[in-house]
């Protein structure tokens, strides 16, 4: 976690929220690895968006024709699709860490209750408890 300040702890305790300070720190760390590798695949997409303008810039072949492969075209648009993608994440984690510093982590941020330990697990950014989630989808 970023700070071990006693009212974060007191916080978690007063909305009794079932996540140890040991847990939200694991949830921590996991959300910084999360975000170190969307920082990295972003460079490498942003590297692979670079190569491909370049090519697109140098060539002047008519690659929409082109039937051994995608054209640039394509390639582009689904390049700057994943790093749309990649982006988002980063805003999802940073959002969920927020909430950690703040004391809500792990906290429903439609009913306040507390979303479980295991939906955290599998989904360490959401923001919603499984039945709010699911509402949510109709």
């Amino acid at each position: 976690m970023h700070t071990g300040s006693p009212d974060t702890r007191e916080l978690y305790i007063v909305q009794d929220v079932g996540l140890t300070i040991d847990e939200l720190e694991g949830f921590d760390r996991m959300l910084d690895e999360r975000r170190q590798g969307d920082v990295a695949e972003s460079q490498r997409l942003a590297e692979s968006l670079g190569s491909l303008l370049s090519s697109r810039s140098e060539s002047t072949a008519d690659d929409e024709h082109d039937p051994e492969g995608p054209t640039l075209s394509s390639e582009w648009s689904r390049l700057h699709a994943l790093r749309a993608e990649t982006a988002a994440d980063i805003a999802a984690v940073d959002a969920a860490r927020e909430r950690i510093r703040l004391g809500r982590y792990g906290t429903c941020a439609s009913c306040g209750r507390a979303i479980g330990v295991q939906r955290l697990e599998a989904r360490p950014t959401t923001e919603l408890c499984i039945v709010c989630a699911v509402a949510a989808e109709r």
